[in-house]
């Protein structure tokens, strides 16, 4: 991947007047495919104007905010892009959060209008304070008891919206933090991010003959750095609603699918599928993935036995720095994240937020083009995310302790919050649970600290096994204990069916320390 400087020989453009004049240059092109019915980029285009029309009907201004809180859908793509071509913003919501922070997070956003379906909708009724925003349901016909269908919301066909002359720096999307407390953090990206994205996607082979076949959820911006840049440079989105191994497989044999991007759990439970070498694959160019801990061992396999490049990006949605690994390129760095991306910048910081070495251990910060504008009325949480240089250039926390190697690849050690104290040294569950992975029988493995008397923490470790596994949970403690070092070894380890995970693969690993139960004092 390029820099990002390349889109500043392009003039901006919107993403709603990209596909405009793409319904007009290649209107018959597919532009998504889902469930097996195609639209092509006429039929969005018209879809988005009867969206942005109804938009503006009710009263929809530019920088006006639109919520979406529902499963994917052609109309959930069509209701976003229509909310851009009409100047607002949207906030894509997870239907998987609580129904207190759901509300919270559609009261903090200012939204004058929700799209939802019936689930999120019964979920709302739980809350709390339920919103009082003007509802829409995506999945409904006609008027469906309290909300609005969305036949019956529509423009008229053939409904043309007013002009909105987009500015680059107006905001696009408002991206809701995964928080695990309080209200989760409004990350506000213009236009010019992501028409920046789009740019230099080109050099990944994005164009009129990508075909993305895009399995995650659409309020993530793991998807959206994928799924827009494939619209806005002709390509064709095939959407997964629900991801499955054969199924995701039987999608990109049938539709020769050349892109796409998948978290880390993904490519395992792929890797896995005992059937995966009898599909053809042979039409992909670029495979990505983020979002979290991606193992050697798996991305070693994909590069054996799946074509095409496979790219590891190391980022966060607020922007700041991103590294990529090529993976193919670099067989040997696979325990990294890659190398600082061209145009972006990282160092480390102390705890006291003083710079240290790149050959340090400490807190990773960046800056680059593509940076949140900040936390959606949040200032002061915007203030905790921020760190200055002496020159006074700002650069974005990551709330992860890494450090460089002798060649300028960065090595992930842990999230701050997740670092273990025990017996005032640091330990990093990343490096226990990379010796558990070396177990055969070990399919999947998450380190957390408990509270300790002795110790003040000391490390966990949840683990699932492969399905003809016969080891114990204590022989497991013993065989890691013998590998690490002697502030490193494990209290407990214990066997799980799974491990709980966001909609985008990370592992839940509050969720694993509430749910402990220590089988003695430690």
């Amino acid at each position: 991947m390029t820099a990002i400087s390349n889109s500043a020989d392009v003039a901006f453009a919107s993403i709603g007047d990209q596909i405009r004049r793409l319904a007009v240059e290649q209107g018959e092109h597919a532009a998504l495919i889902c469930e097996g019915k195609t639209y092509c980029y006429a039929d969005l285009d018209a879809m988005i104007d009867r969206c942005a029309s109804a938009l503006q009907r009710d009263g929809i201004a530019p920088e006006d905010v639109v919520a979406i809180c529902a499963e994917a859908s052609p109309w959930y793509v069509a209701v976003f892009l229509g909310a851009l071509r009409a100047g607002a913003a949207v906030a894509p919501l997870a239907p998987s959060s609580h129904p207190d922070s759901l509300a919270g997070m559609i009261e903090n956003a200012g939204a004058r209008v929700l799209f939802l379906d019936a689930d999120v909708r019964t979920a709302l009724k739980r809350a709390e304070k339920p919103p009082t925003v003007r509802s829409v349901r995506l999945d409904a016909q006609g008027d469906a008891e309290d909300t609005t269908g969305i036949d019956a919301w529509l423009a008229p066909r053939g409904a043309v919206p007013r002009h909105v002359d987009v500015r680059p720096e107006w905001a696009f999307n408002i991206i809701y933090s995964s928080g695990t407390t309080g209200l989760p953090k409004g990350i506000v990206q213009s236009h010019a991010m992501r028409f920046a994205y789009a740019q230099r996607s080109v050099d990944r082979g994005y164009g009129p003959q990508a075909v993305t076949l895009i399995s995650t959820p659409l309020y993530s911006n793991t998807t959206l750095v994928s799924f827009f840049p494939t619209l806005a440079l002709g390509g064709t989105v095939v959407l997964m609603p629900k991801f499955d191994t054969k199924g995701y497989l039987a999608l990109a044999q049938q539709y020769r699918a050349t892109h796409t991007m998948l978290v880390p759990v993904q490519y395992q439970r792929l890797m896995a599928e005992p059937d995966f070498d009898r599909y053809d694959l042979s039409n992909f160019v670029s495979k990505s993935c983020t979002s979290a801990p991606f193992s050697a061992r798996v991305k070693a396999d994909v590069v054996r036995r799946w074509p095409g490049s496979l790219t590891e990006f190391y980022g966060m949605t607020e922007g700041g720095a991103s590294c990529e690994l090529c993976v193919e390129l670099h067989p040997d760095k696979l325990h990294t994240v890659g190398r600082v991306m061209t145009g972006h910048e990282m160092r480390l910081i102390d705890p006291a937020g003083n710079e240290l070495p790149r050959d340090s251990i400490g807190e990773i910060v960046g800056r680059s083009p593509t940076m949140m504008t900040g936390y959606y009325r949040q200032p002061e949480k915007t203030a905790e995310a921020e760190w200055y240089d002496r020159d006074g250039q700002r650069f974005i926390r990551t709330g992860d302790i890494g450090r460089f190697d002798e060649d300028g690849f960065l090595v992930l050690m842990d999230r701050k919050k997740d670092m273990i104290i025990s017996g005032g040294f640091n330990v990093y569950p990343s490096d226990l649970e990379q010796v558990l992975l070396q177990h055969p029988q070990i399919a999947e493995a998450a380190v957390v600290g408990v509270t300790s008397e002795r110790w003040g923490e000391t490390p966990v470790a949840f683990v699932t096994l492969h399905a003809e596994a016969t080891v114990d949970a204590s022989e497991l403690a013993g065989w890691a204990n013998e590998r690490l070092g002697k502030m490193q070894r494990l209290a407990e380890v214990v066997i799980a069916d799974s491990l709980p995970r966001s909609a985008i693969g990370k592992v839940l690993k509050r969720e694993l320390r509430e749910s402990f139960k220590p089988s003695r004092a430690y």
